[in-house]
């Protein structure tokens, strides 16, 4: 058995290779069939345009071998790359500001201590890469800097474009258009969709709204990581691609829509809590398991399970969530 998964994420210890296996001889048969679609769909062109075709492909997956493509064009990476040849360059060539710079470096040893690629005795080792990538975003975007969450993040996208560049781009994607607001000093927009996801629990999982309510468990409590590190080091590493590829394609909703499922799904084993810290519990159980690492039906499911989620819905929410803790604030 493989200690290390193949991108260079160490196992724990209590693994369960039986299950994974029986899953995976089943999942490669469901890779190369999509593998087979996509160099048709692709043709040796790196382009695509969007379409409903185009969605459901994504919806089905995306093979690893064009993940890093798909998403620089349907985010509108690429585009802005093209347009701002050598502004990453000259990011990193310019002043820095010390601070920034000191808050990235305390970070990088706490970036993934599980994964073999991003210790300081890899060659090459991608820590580098990372400092260079934060520090530049930290530059190109002075109202978000630094924060924490957004190393595990340019971390993901380093192990999947394996390109300095790209993931700059790709980062700027995620923070700069595809999520709003989650990274600011005062995190207003995470602060927001975390309220909206409680909302939407009252409308689709009501009795576990009535819970939460009952035993005074905020939301952020247990569900702030899932906004902030966007599933990363909470589900498994090829479910996370699979949600990221209908990210970068549909947007935010898309974390509205995992998270609903992980609630539905689980909804009689969350209801056995009874008190506060059971509940939190609950909440670190429900992210494992079969349901998870089966991605393909799980990815199946968040797009059945929590039934029509709209954008204007999830806009109206935010309105009126965000308008709450304003007030509050």
């Amino acid at each position: 058995f493989c200690r290390v998964d193949p991108y260079g994420f160490e196992r724990p210890e209590d693994f369960d290779y039986a299950s994974y296996e029986a899953f995976f001889s089943r999942y490669l048969v469901v890779l190369t069939r999509r593998a087979i679609k996509w160099s048709r769909l692709l043709k040796g062109n790196n382009s695509i345009q969007k379409s409903l075709k185009v969605k459901r492909y994504i919806r089905k997956g995306i093979p690893n071998e064009h993940r890093a493509l798909i998403w620089m064009i349907v985010s509108g990476a690429q585009t802005n790359m093209e347009q701002n040849p050598g502004y990453y360059q000259r990011l990193l060539e310019g002043e820095k500001n010390d601070k920034l710079v000191e808050a990235i470096k305390t970070d990088m040893n706490r970036t993934f201590p599980d994964n073999v690629k991003f210790r300081k005795t890899a060659d090459p080792c991608l820590q580098h890469t990372l400092y260079n990538v934060l520090v530049a975003y930290g530059h190109h975007n002075k109202a978000v800097g630094y924060c924490q969450g957004m190393n595990f993040i340019a971390g993901y996208l380093i192990l999947i474009t394996k390109n300095e560049e790209e993931s700059f781009w790709l980062l700027d994607a995620l923070i700069g258009r595809i999520l709003p607001d989650y990274y600011s000093p005062a995190m207003l927009g995470l602060k927001t969709d975390q309220e909206v996801l409680g909302e939407l629990v009252k409308m689709k999982v009501p009795a576990v709204a009535e819970l939460m309510e009952r035993h005074g468990v905020m939301w952020t409590l247990v569900v702030s990581r899932w906004f902030i590190c966007l599933f990363i080091d909470i589900l498994p590493v090829e479910t996370v691609l699979r949600i990221w590829d209908c990210l970068f394609y549909e947007g935010s909703k898309i974390i509205f829509r995992v998270a609903l499922t992980l609630i539905k799904q689980h909804q009689a084993f969350i209801l056995e809590a009874t008190n506060f810290p059971d509940i939190c519990d609950k909440f670190k159980q429900i992210t494992k398991g079969t349901l998870v690492t089966e991605c393909h039906s799980f990815m199946q499911k968040i797009f059945t399970d929590p039934g029509s989620l709209s954008m204007a819905t999830i806009n109206k929410l935010r309105e009126t969530c965000r308008e709450k803790l304003l007030s509050q604030g």
